[in-house]
């Protein structure tokens, strides 16, 4: 058996449980939405999601430590919006009794799911195994309709092993074309699983409500020059540099208009060969960025076959707690393409101070 056979499976098919129940959401006109200290979005969606995987990961890896986004504390006084996660989370089930019976970790009550969602509190670092879970990156994309994942990453004394990402709004068909209305393409069947394992390769397959279906061995496709690259940028300016990033392609030559999308969809997306880069520039010195906004995506691409940087070439530090705090931003590509676009991005940056 491949290595971390076991931690692939319970965690593709948790996050697999658990888009069911933001799908659900998803289609509600009311997601139960509140604001967190820092402004950001938290749903319905969020709650139900950390506490289904949470669970099915302390059933299966009792020692395991998580670093999970959210925490229970508002729910602790608002009864209605936590009525409403128990309630998502009642009615969440995978239809193979075997599947749900593998993930186990069943919530008893309300009491046991503000435990679990509470139960994401690690501080993480850089010894033993710990799990870093976005339950819904992107929940600005998942409010306004478009693209968010469910992302879910084991890291065992600094290291990425295993990683999953859930993106319910991109088309499984890995060749469909790659364009920032994409969740509204018709024809296409929708939802992917994403997964890889450290030195293993990285895979998509369709999302269902049942057991995993046939994964496929995806790879980061190499476009015929750097004028023909597709790039991938984030919706949201507050997280990436949208004015820099046109600067850097400029510089390089690319004219098409860049792909935006909210969530570590992009990831997934440039996996497998639908975009070609993927820049997240810093907006701020002094933000750092959170470890499950970017460890199930950092190793499927590099899986895929691309390089993944921060924006000084050095690689992204999972052994510092809750954040990337020795890096700033993203510069992924495929690897003929990756020294060059470093170089333009660095060129771009540099010339700014």
């Amino acid at each position: 058996m491949a290595p971390y056979a076991k931690e692939l499976r319970v965690a593709s098919l948790a996050v697999q449980r658990a888009t069911l129940l933001t799908q659900r959401v998803f289609h509600e006109k009311v997601k139960g939405t509140e604001l967190k200290s820092d402004k950001s979005p938290v749903t319905i969606g969020d709650y139900g999601a950390q506490a289904l995987i949470i669970a099915a990961i302390r059933h299966n890896f009792p020692d395991d430590a998580i670093v999970g986004e959210e925490d229970s504390s508002s729910l602790q006084d608002n009864t209605d919006i936590r009525s409403q996660v128990w309630n998502a989370i009642k009615s969440t089930r995978l239809s193979s009794e075997s599947a749900e019976k593998e993930l186990g970790g069943s919530i008893k009550n309300e009491q046991a799911m503000l435990a679990a969602i509470s139960a994401g509190s690690s501080t993480g670092g850089s010894k033993g195994r710990f799990w870093a879970l976005d339950p819904i990156d992107g929940t600005k994309g998942f409010l306004r309709g478009g693209q968010y994942a469910v992302c879910l990453a084991l890291i065992v004394d600094g290291e990425i092993e295993v990683g999953v990402l859930g993106c319910p709004n991109l088309p499984v068909d890995d060749q469909a074309s790659f364009s920032a209305d994409i969740s509204d393409a018709e024809g296409h069947q929708r939802g992917v699983l994403f997964a890889a394992v450290r030195g293993h390769g990285a895979t998509s397959q369709a999302l269902s409500d049942d057991d995993l279906k046939q994964p496929k061995a995806i790879q980061m496709k190499s476009p015929p020059s750097l004028a023909d690259a597709t790039f991938c940028e984030s919706v949201e300016a507050d997280h990436s540099s949208h004015g820099d990033q046109a600067a850097i392609a400029n510089k390089l030559g690319i004219t098409k208009p860049s792909v935006r999308m909210d969530s570590q969809s992009k990831y997934g997306s440039i996996a497998r060969g639908a975009g070609d880069i993927y820049l997240r520039l810093p907006v701020s010195q002094s933000y750092e960025e959170k470890i499950w906004d970017h460890a199930a995506g950092v190793l499927i691409v590099a899986e895929a076959g691309g390089i993944i940087t921060d924006i000084k070439g050095k690689k992204h530090d999972f052994t510092q707690g809750r954040t990337l705090k020795k890096n700033k931003g993203v510069v992924a590509a495929a690897k003929n393409l990756h020294a060059d676009v470093l170089k333009a991005v660095q060129e771009v940056l540099d010339a700014k101070q």
